[in-house]
C-alpha cells in the first residue's frame, strides 16, 4: 500500500485530486421540457446524435407538428422523422430565440412604447417611438426628433405590442406531415448536433517506493447546445466518425493487441453512462469510468537526440512514468483520449502535482511512457566528437557491421555516381547529481534519410544499442550516483 495508507484512503485522495483538477460542475436543471424519451450518443469530434420519442396527437390529413426543446445547434439536414401512418412533407427550424436584442432587431420599422422613470420622483412617462436601427445601439424616432437610447443605467423600459413572428422562447423544430389516420402515437425525431462533446481526464497517484500507480479516470461532458437534455440515456463513443484523421500517439511505446471487455460500434469503443442523466445547457459534468489501484509503474529518464546534434551546454533529460494498459498487470481497459495528471506524495504524505501529459485513443495492452517534466539532477550533452570522410574501401571493410532493414532483407541498388562516406563519432556526456545510480534511455534518431541511407553501420559503441526502427537506435546507460559518464558511438554512413 502507498505509504501504509489503506485502499479507501488512497481512493479518497484520488477523488480529492480529481475535484481539484477538473472544472466546476453545474447543478442539474429543473426547468420544464416537452422532450420525450431521450437517447444521446456523444462523439469526440464535437458531434452528437439525439434521438427523441414523444407521444403526440397527430390529426388525420395534413398538419404541422412542433418539437420544442431541440438543440439550438441542430444540423437540420440530418433530421429523420418517424410516426406510424404519417409521412413528412416539409420541415422548418426556428432558431431565433426570444431575447431583448432579437426583439429590438425584429422591431425595426415598427412602433414601440418607451416608459421612462424619473429617478428622483419615481414618476413614469410614456412615449411612442419608431425603431430605426439596432446597429451598435438603438436609434428611435420620437415625433420629429431622432434619439439614441443610452445604456447609462437610467430606468427606461421598452414595451412591444406583440411578439415578432418566428421568435421562439425555445429552439423549435416544426414538420409538416400527411397522416392516414388520427390519434395519439409515438413520434420520433433523430438528428445530429454540434455543441455536445466529451473527453477523458485521468488522475494518477505515483508511488516511487513501491513502483505503482493508482489511477482514476473520469469522463468530462460539456453541453453548449443552448438546450438542456432531460433524463437522457447517454452513450459515449471513443472515436471521431467521418473525420479521416490519423492519431500519431508518441506516448505509446508499444501499441496493445488486446481486446477490451466493453461494447464496440464498428471500430469504436462505447462508454455508456450507467444511469439516465440530465445534461444541462452550459454545464460540465463528470462521470467515473476507471478506478484501479496498485498498477506496476516505473520512472524512466529519457532523451532523444537528432543526427549530428552538438549541444552547447548539457540538457536536462525528461522524467517519464511508464506503465501498461494490459489486462495482466496493467490498467485493464482501452483508454479514450484525454489528459493524464500525475501526483506523488511528499515526505509529509501529502499528494503533490508533478506533471501532466496527453494520450490519444489507446488500445488495451499498450505500453505507455508519459513525460511529466524535466529531471533536475540528470543531464546529457551530445557532441560530434569527430567526423571524417572515408574511402569506399574503408566502407566495404566495415560491411560486417551493416544494419539491414526492419524486414531482414538486403537489397541491391544501382547508383549513377560515386557516393560519399563518413565516419562520425558521437560523444554523450551523462551527469548524475542524485545520491543513487540511475539509468537513462538515450535515443539516437535521424538515421533514416531514405532507402539509400539504410545501410549505415555502427562500428563501435561503448554501450550496446538496440535498433528500435530504421531511424532510431536506443542505448540504456547506467550513470553512477554523484558521477559523470562518457559514452562514445561511431557510425559509418552515406550522409
Amino acid at each position: 500500500m502507498a505509504l501504509g495508507t489503506s485502499v479507501l484512503a488512497r481512493k479518497t485522495a484520488l477523488i480529492a485530486l480529481l475535484v481539484a483538477a477538473l472544472p466546476a460542475v453545474a447543478q442539474s436543471s429543473s426547468e420544464e421540457t416537452e422532450q420525450g424519451d431521450l437517447a444521446v450518443t456523444i462523439y469526440n469530434n464535437d458531434q452528437a446524435l439525439v434521438q427523441d420519442v414523444r407521444q403526440l396527437n397527430i390529426p388525420r390529413g395534413r398538419s404541422t407538428i412542433e418539437f420544442p426543446d431541440v438543440s439550438a445547434r441542430i444540423r437540420p439536414e440530418t433530421l429523420s422523422f418517424a410516426a406510424n401512418g404519417a409521412g413528412i412533407i416539409e420541415q422548418n427550424f426556428d432558431f431565433d430565440l426570444l431575447t431583448p436584442a432579437k426583439m429590438m432587431e425584429k422591431a425595426i420599422g415598427q412602433t414601440v412604447t418607451l416608459i421612462r422613470t424619473n429617478p428622483a420622483t419615481g414618476r413614469e412617462t410614456t412615449e411612442r417611438a419608431k425603431v430605426l436601427s439596432t446597429a451598435g445601439g438603438v436609434v428611435v424616432q420620437i415625433g420629429d426628433r431622432i434619439e439614441v437610447l443610452r445604456d447609462d443605467g437610467l430606468p427606461v423600459r421598452v414595451v412591444f405590442d406583440r411578439v415578432p413572428p418566428n421568435l421562439r422562447a425555445r429552439p423549435t423544430l416544426s414538420v409538416n406531415v400527411d397522416a392516414t389516420r388520427g390519434g395519439v402515437r409515438p413520434a420520433s425525431i433523430r438528428y445530429l448536433t454540434s455543441g455536445l462533446r466529451w473527453n477523458a481526464d485521468y488522475v494518477a497517484l505515483f508511488d516511487e517506493a513501491t513502483r505503482t500507480i493508482d489511477m482514476q479516470g473520469w469522463v468530462t461532458l460539456t453541453n453548449n447546445t443552448g438546450t438542456t437534455f432531460h433524463n437522457a440515456e447517454t452513450l459515449l463513443v471513443a472515436g471521431s466518425p467521418g473525420q479521416g484523421r490519423v492519431n500519431n500517439n508518441r506516448n505509446i511505446v508499444r501499441p496493445g493487441t488486446q481486446t477490451a471487455d466493453r461494447e464496440q460500434l464498428g471500430d469504436f469503443y462505447l462508454y455508456p453512462i450507467a444511469e439516465r442523466t440530465t445534461i444541462a445547457n452550459a454545464q460540465t459534468k463528470q462521470v467515473s469510468f476507471l478506478d484501479v489501484q496498485g498498477v506496476p509503474a516505473r520512472k524512466v529518464y529519457r532523451r532523444s537526440i537528432g543526427w549530428l546534434t552538438s549541444d552547447s551546454a548539457p540538457v536536462n533529460v525528461s522524467s517519464d512514468i511508464a506503465f501498461s494498459s494490459s489486462s495482466d498487470g496493467g490498467l485493464g481497459d482501452a483508454l479514450p483520449a484525454g489528459a493524464v495528471r500525475f501526483y506523488q506524495r511528499d515526505s509529509r504524505g501529502s499528494p503533490q502535482f508533478i506533471g501532466e501529459n496527453y494520450i490519444g485513443h489507446t488500445p488495451m495492452g499498450s505500453s505507455l511512457s508519459l513525460a511529466t517534466g524535466e529531471a533536475f539532477d540528470i543531464l546529457v550533452q551530445a557532441e560530434v566528437e569527430k567526423r571524417d570522410r572515408i574511402t569506399e574501401g574503408e566502407w566495404e571493410a566495415s560491411s560486417r557491421y551493416r544494419v539491414v532493414e526492419d524486414d531482414g532483407r538486403t537489397r541491391t541498388y544501382t547508383r549513377e555516381e560515386k557516393p560519399t562516406y563518413y565516419r562520425t563519432t558521437m560523444r554523450y556526456t551523462f551527469t548524475n547529481a542524485k545520491s543513487s545510480a540511475e539509468q537513462v534511455e538515450l535515443l539516437q534518431s535521424g538515421l533514416d534519410r531514405g532507402w539509400w541511407t539504410r545501410d549505415f553501420r555502427v562500428t563501435r559503441e561503448d554501450v550496446e544499442g538496440v535498433q528500435v526502427n530504421a531511424d532510431t537506435r536506443r542505448y540504456t546507460v547506467s550513470v553512477p550516483a554523484n558521477s559523470e559518464r562518457v559514452v562514445r558511438v561511431t557510425y559509418e554512413t552515406r550522409y
